[in-house]
C-alpha cells in the first residue's frame, strides 16, 4: 500500500503486513463543539486503521485532544479547565455518533505535562532551547532541516510568537510563564506556567507510539508551523519521529475554508442531527483525503441519495460479482487510499455479501440492514392491499397517504408488498 507524504512529496510504500503501522493524528483543540471539517482527521485514520487491519496489519492509532491552548484561555477567562473538560466530552459524544469506534489512545495535553517538561529540559541541555524570564524557546536556527516539511525558507519565516527578549524572531515557545488571566498552570524548572502547543504533540505521540513511528497526520493547515515545529523538536532530540506525513484537505463552504475562528463552521452535531451518520460518511468518501472538499446542502443531499441507492441494492436480490471484484476495491484503496474510486467500484456491485463487507470498512454496514416496520404500519399496508384487491382505489390512496405521513412507503411486489422507510 502507498500513501502520499507531504514530507517527501511522493507516494510512500508502507512496510508489508503485519507492519506494525503506528499512526498519530492531531485531534481538536477543545474550546467549542467541533465542526464537520474537524471530524475529517478523526474519520480518515479510523477508516485507514480498519482497512489496514483487514489486510492483516498490526496497527496502533493515537488521536490527541489539545486541552491546553491559548484559544481555550481566550474563550473562557477564569474557567478554561471547565470549558476544556466540557468540550472534550462534547467531542467524544459527537464522534461516537459516527459509529467508527475509538482510537487505541486519545492522549490529552494535560495528562502529558511531565513528559513535555522532560523533553524541554533535554532540549535546553542540548543547546536547542533557552529560557527567558519564565518562558522557554526553541532555537530554530539550530535545526538545519527547518522548513523541509512545509517548504518554508528558514530566512523567510516570520515571527511566530512576538517577544522582544527572544534571541531570534523565528524561535517558538516550548514553555510559557503563567499570565494573570490564565487560571491553570503547572510547576516547572522555569517557574509556574504551561507548555506551548507544539511540544504537546511531540510528547503525546512519542509517549504512545515511541520515538519513531510510521504515520503522522492532521489538517493541511497544521503543516506550518505546528508540524514543522514538532519535527524540529523531536529530531533535535535524536528521534526519527514520523516517517510519513498525511495532511488531509480542508473542508470548505461557499468557496471559503471552514474554521471555528471565522465563525463559518457547522457543528458535527448539527450535521448528524439533520443528515445522519451514513450520509455524512458517504459525503467524506466523495473527496480524496488530501484534496479540498466543499460542504453544502447540495453535496449533503447528493450523499443522502447515495445512501438510499445502497439501501436499494439490499432490497433487491443479490447478484454474484466476478471472482476478482474485490481486487478493484483494493486497488483503489491501496493507491493512496482513494475513496472516490472505491465508492465508484462499490456502486457497481449488486452482490450483497461483497458490498456489505466493503461498506463495513467505512462504518456503513448499517446500509445493508432492513428496518422492520412496526405492527401498526404493517396493518395499514395490509388494509391498503385489501382495498386494492377489492378495487377500492380511493380508500387505498387514503391508506397510502397515511403510510407516507408516518414515514413509510408500501411497494407492490409479486408476493404482496414491501415496506420501506422513507428518509
Amino acid at each position: 500500500m502507498r500513501v502520499y507524504s507531504t514530507l517527501s512529496r511522493r507516494k510512500e510504500e508502507l512496510p508489508p503486513p503485519p507492519g506494525p503501522i503506528r499512526m498519530y493524528f492531531c485531534g481538536p483543540t477543545v474550546y467549542k463543539r467541533i465542526h464537520v471539517g474537524n471530524a475529517i482527521p478523526y474519520v480518515l485514520p479510523m477508516w485507514l486503521k480498519r482497512w489496514l487491519e483487514l489486510q492483516d496489519y498490526e496497527t496502533k492509532l493515537a488521536i490527541n485532544i489539545t486541552d491546553i491552548n491559548d484559544k481555550i484561555y481566550d474563550a473562557a477567562p477564569g474557567a478554561s479547565a471547565r470549558l476544556a473538560n466540557d468540550a472534550t466530552n462534547w467531542y467524544l459524544e459527537d464522534t461516537d455518533r459516527l459509529g467508527l469506534g475509538r482510537p487505541d489512545a486519545e492522549p490529552t495535553a494535560v495528562e502529558t505535562v511531565p513528559e513535555q517538561i522532560a523533553m524541554i529540559e533535554e532540549l535546553i541541555e542540548g543547546g536547542f532551547a533557552y529560557s527567558i524570564q519564565g518562558d522557554v524557546y526553541f532555537r530554530v536556527g539550530r535545526f538545519c532541516d527547518y522548513g523541509r516539511l512545509s517548504r518554508q525558507k528558514p530566512d523567510k519565516v516570520a515571527d511566530q510568537e512576538p517577544n522582544p527578549l527572544k534571541e531570534d524572531p523565528r524561535d517558538f515557545a516550548l514553555w510559557k510563564g503563567n499570565k494573570p488571566d490564565e487560571d491553570t498552570w503547572w510547576d516547572s524548572p522555569w517557574g509556574r506556567g504551561r507548555p506551548g502547543w507544539h511540544i504537546e504533540c511531540s510528547a503525546m505521540s512519542e509517549k504512545h507510539l515511541g520515538p519513531s513511528f510510521e504515520i503522522h497526520g492532521g489538517g493541511l493547515d497544521l503543516a506550518f508551523p505546528h508540524h514543522e515545529n514538532e519535527i524540529a523538536q523531536s529530531r533535535s532530540l535524536g528521534h526519527e519521529f514520523a516517517r510519513i506525513w498525511m495532511h488531509n484537505g480542508i473542508l470548505g463552504m461557499h468557496g471559503e475554508e471552514m474554521h471555528k475562528s471565522l465563525g463559518n463552521d457547522v457543528s458535527l452535531r448539527d450535521v448528524l442531527d439533520r443528515w445522519g451518520r451514513e450520509a455524512l460518511l458517504l459525503f467524506y468518501m466523495t473527496g480524496h483525503w488530501r484534496k479540498p472538499l466543499d460542504f453544502s446542502d447540495a453535496t449533503m443531499a447528493a450523499a443522502a441519495a447515495r445512501a438510499d441507492g445502497f439501501r436499494e441494492v439490499f432490497r433487491g436480490p443479490s447478484e454474484s460479482a466476478p471472482a476478482d471484484a474485490w481486487d478493484d476495491l483494493a486497488a483503489a484503496l491501496e493507491d493512496d487510499f482513494n475513496t472516490p474510486d472505491a465508492l465508484a467500484v462499490m456502486h457497481e456491485w449488486r452482490d450483497h455479501d461483497l458490498l456489505r463487507r466493503a461498506l463495513d470498512v467505512f462504518g456503513l454496514a448499517s446500509l445493508a440492514e432492513q428496518e422492520e416496520a412496526p405492527s401498526e404500519i404493517v396493518q395499514l399496508a395490509e388494509r391498503r392491499q385489501e382495498a386494492r384487491a377489492a378495487r377500492a382505489f380511493e380508500e387505498a390512496d387514503v391508506l397510502r397517504a397515511e403510510l407516507e405521513a408516518a414515514g413509510w412507503e408500501a411497494r407492490d411486489v409479486a408476493d404482496g408488498f414491501q415496506l420501506v422507510r422513507k428518509r
